[in-house]
């Protein structure tokens, strides 16, 4: 096979990744002393903290304004009471994923292309994350177990495309994604390598020269979709490390999630995407918020989206507007919304 030729392109920070991902902070006391912000006033729901616990890397806490409750950031990972409220249209699974998933680490929802949970742990909880109660367990595959997953690719031949989630795909080694790659790149078939993953924007120093060098050199047209919410959250090293991915070879996007008072704005929305295209990233998806179990104080009512989105259209050349869309069970694809 050939692969595309070398770039070295200097990376974000000297600042080892692995360090940072292994110091990730996860007690709400330490977050908000940090924050200078009362406890008291606001207490963590302990059962919330039971099922899914706090988990937020340092780099992105640097991001977060002292003493503000309402901060964008701490918002998306501050464990709240709220959470403990369930309405009976939300579950645990409410994109019904087990039914979609016919061998372990392989999601096939959609023609032409599979998702592989490359990873069963991420460098942060979003409170409202789609996947905070999935089975990891089950779906975490060794090496060996690996031949069963490929071998499913191997078998479909109508797969173009495979995307790399979890978790997070950046969340693991350099070496085993590289192998995870190398395993891909044997399948003829396949022609687009896609990464979904949040962490260039939590955890900016992962964006190294090594992993840059292992996506130039990939046979595969690579796209890395980033997932940013507030323009807040790109901070310096966030914009060197979108800028450095933006002079590779791979393709940059931005999906968000919209939330209900963290960027359900038009005038957020407009600087978010203003500010991820100076850094060489498309808007291309913002989702309605999924019906998981925990997650209802996040919900956006489809109206005020839509309306949101209408008047971005007119404020907004169309490339920087993204598409509306909600994930439905049993759908052919997302179903856009406008």
């Amino acid at each position: 096979m050939t692969h595309k030729a070398l770039r070295i392109i200097p990376s974000v920070k000297s600042e080892d990744w692995r360090e940072i991902l292994s110091d990730l902070l996860t007690d709400p006391e330490e977050l908000l002393n940090i924050l200078r912000l009362d406890i008291s006033k606001k207490p963590p729901s302990l059962s919330a903290l039971t099922q899914f616990p706090l988990k937020v890397p340092r780099p992105f806490i640097d991001a977060m304004e002292p003493g503000n409750w309402s901060d964008p950031l701490l918002l998306q990972v501050w464990p709240s009471k709220e959470e403990e409220m369930t309405p009976s249209s939300f579950s645990t699974d409410p994109l019904q994923e087990y039914k979609f998933n016919p061998v372990a680490g392989l999601l096939h929802k959609y023609q032409a292309r599979v998702l592989l949970t490359a990873a069963p742990h991420c460098a942060v909880h979003c409170r409202y994350c789609f996947r905070r109660h999935f089975d990891y367990q089950s779906n975490t595959p060794s090496r060996k177990d690996w031949g069963d997953t490929l071998e499913y690719i191997k078998n479909d031949q109508t797969i173009k495309e495979v995307i790399l989630s979890g978790g997070d795909p950046l969340g693991i080694s350099d070496r085993q994604l590289l192998w995870l790659i190398r395993e891909l790149e044997s399948i003829d078939h396949l022609d687009i390598l896609r990464i979904h993953s949040r962490i260039p924007i939590v955890l900016p120093q992962r964006i190294t020269p090594e992993l840059i060098t292992i996506f130039d050199q990939t046979r595969f047209d690579v796209v890395m979709v980033v997932h940013c919410n507030h323009s807040q959250e790109i901070s310096e090293n966030v914009k060197n490390a979108l800028m450095t991915i933006q002079r590779s070879s791979v393709t940059l996007l931005n999906q968000s999630v919209i939330l209900a008072g963290i960027n359900d704005d038009t005038k957020i929305l407009k600087e978010l995407s203003h500010t991820l295209f100076s850094h060489g990233v498309l808007p291309y998806y913002i989702h309605l918020p999924d019906k998981v179990a925990g997650t209802a104080h996040f919900s956006v009512k489809t109206d005020k989206a839509i309306q949101i989105i209408d008047s971005l259209k007119k404020e907004l050349p169309g490339y920087l507007v993204p598409s509306l869309v909600q994930e439905k069970p049993g759908e052919s694809s997302k179903t856009r919304l406008v």
